[in-house]
């Protein structure tokens, strides 16, 4: 991790002040089974060859493992379900962490370093990206609520010259890509400690500055002022109006960390917004309080993302140890819940999230942290089974500046734990910069091991239950070509397709190039990465969501 990010100690477990996906220095980043091939000759085809969908849509696969092994089978005559595993990896802007790597890169550099990420993602076989775009109530994008980060420009407030939007180029280029691309914002820092320039108008610390209070090195929103927590609400939503993200994203920052002075910790400065509760008539306990206005974020962030875009996902990070109550036996370290104030069980027991990513920042064999236990006592708090998906650091790898290394044999092991729960559906890595600089190789291992087969982010079926339309397939030149169906449905993001290559089935996924309600229907594109001797295709449209329509065949078995 960074030099630049001051370390803390908490209870046995040493984490940076910065904890959470913005932890210090870290790792940055195919699914393509090959160029586009030709086909046609051995499937036999001449003009509209489309067979009528099967009866039923497909629904979510098993572990990709199980699913692999699925497709060894050259007996089966229709190809097994999808492979479903989310695997994604955080890209931090703060203190230059993984993107823009540092202070005043050209917007062209800018632009460069955000396409080899992209490239690298989408070529190791991760399905989504989660890009950090308020690192301290500021915006890498345009906005009229905060300035502009000092990340970006090198100084808060300028505008990138030449002028461009990068949250709007990331969400392309992620899109072209296949890959997801998820907003993640710090709720409630307003200046962090390796910033270097003067706010700048509009940030909250010159118009509303009796929402921001000083705590230790940085400034903070206080979550007891309504109108900051307003704020940091509108800023979000503001993000699902503007732009096609498919999820918001929060970390872990709400109260902040402790700070200790001569031993002792400093009281965070929130006496002002708890004395006008008290005066209220409020009774809460001031834990409780600070609780409870950490829950009203939360549940209002889950209610009005989807009342604006149903469709668009709510993910939270928070610290990987759950409260201290419920903990399994032997499991020790800092307590969220007294600290932090954020009670992560609630908000799974009442649905306020779609998505779980616990920081399970600890090895597979650290007794009073233990990887895997972490894991089971997250996914036995989910009663609503939202998505668990467990987030990794893989930025200890090979980090030079730390004597806890970690091998990168401890990740490798660690994805392959998660995929031993059934209701583990995923992981994320902190953060891409290890990735790209594939240390110790491990990039290059997920790519030819664990992500060998590409997948598909698992379903969100109570977000909806509508189901894209059948594609079509037919020759699109010297090709097969595939185009979204007619007829109502939800619209297609992406094609899941299969071939049978020497009796096996490859799986693969397409993104559509067009995701426009209008002008996807009237798209053809080819089939991209077809083997010359596949002896059947098999095609179904994937929308937003996960949901997949009936499949489509081609050729025969």
């Amino acid at each position: 991790m960074t030099t630049s990010l001051p370390r803390r100690r908490l209870l046995g477990a040493a984490l940076p002040a910065a904890w959470g996906p913005t932890l210090g220095a870290a790792a940055r980043a195919g699914a393509w089974l090959g160029g586009a091939g030709t086909a046609a000759a051995s499937l036999g085809l001449s003009g509209c060859a489309a067979t009528a969908p099967t009866a039923a849509p497909v629904q979510p696969g098993p572990a990709p493992g199980a699913d692999r092994a699925g497709a060894a089978s050259a007996a089966a005559d229709e190809p097994p379900a999808a492979p479903r595993e989310l695997r994604a990896a955080w890209v931090a802007s703060v203190a230059h962490i993984d993107w823009p790597t540092r202070t005043a890169l050209a917007a062209a550099d800018q632009r460069q370093e955000a396409l080899a990420i992209l490239d690298r993602a989408q070529r190791m076989g991760l399905n989504a990206i989660i890009l950090q775009v308020r690192p301290a109530a500021d915006a890498l994008y345009a906005s009229a609520l905060e300035p502009w980060s000092e990340y970006l420009t090198g100084e808060q407030g300028r505008a990138p010259s030449p002028a461009y939007d990068p949250l709007a180029f990331w969400v392309e280029q992620a899109h072209r890509r296949g890959l997801e691309l998820h907003a993640w914002f710090n709720p409630y820092r307003a200046r962090h400690t390796t910033a270097r320039t003067a706010l700048a108008p509009p940030h909250v610390g010159l118009v509303r500055p009796e929402w921001v209070r000083t705590y230790g090195e940085m400034l903070w929103m206080d979550p007891g002022e309504e109108g900051a927590a307003a704020h940091t609400l509108a800023v979000m939503t503001d993000v699902v109006r503007r732009y096609d993200v498919d999820a918001v994203h929060i970390d872990d920052y709400f109260y902040p960390y402790p700070v200790t002075r001569e031993g002792a910790e400093v009281p965070f400065p929130d006496e002002a917004a708890w004395s006008r509760y008290r005066a209220a008539g409020g009774s809460l306990g001031r834990e409780d309080w600070r609780r409870a206005n950490v829950d009203n974020l939360v549940q209002a962030m889950y209610r009005e993302v989807h009342r604006i875009k149903p469709h668009v996902r709510v993910g939270i990070s928070p610290f990987g140890i759950g409260r201290p109550d419920r903990r399994p036996p032997g499991i020790q370290g800092f307590s969220q819940y007294d600290k932090l104030y954020a009670d992560v069980e609630r908000w799974l027991q009442e649905g306020w999230l779609d998505y779980l990513v616990p920081q399970l920042y600890w090895a597979i064999d650290r007794p009073a942290q233990a990887f895997g236990v972490l894991l089971d006592y997250w996914l036995a708090q989910n009663t609503r089974a939202r998505h668990m998906w467990a987030g990794l650091y893989t930025s200890r790898v090979g980090a030079p500046e730390s004597a806890r290394a970690w091998p990168a044999r401890e990740v490798i092991d660690q994805v392959a734990l998660t995929r031993t729960r059934a209701n583990a559906t995923g992981h994320v890595h902190f953060s891409m910069v290890a990735l790209m600089q594939d240390r110790e190789g491990l990039a290059t291992s997920l790519q030819q091991g664990a992500y060998a087969e590409p997948a598909l982010v698992p379903a969100t079926p109570w977000l909806g239950s509508e189901r894209p339309a059948a594609p079509r397939l037919s020759r699109a030149g010297a090709a097969p070509g595939v185009r979204a169906g007619a007829g109502p449905g939800s619209v297609p993001v992406a094609w899941a397709v299969w071939q049978r290559v020497q009796g096996r089935w490859r799986f693969a996924v397409q993104p559509v190039r067009a995701r426009d309600a209008m002008s996807v229907l009237a798209l053809e594109e080819p089939l991209q990465g077809l083997a010359p001797d596949a002896q059947a295709i098999v095609v179904s449209a994937v929308d937003r969501l996960g949901h997949e329509s009936a499949r489509v065949r081609l050729g025969a078995a």
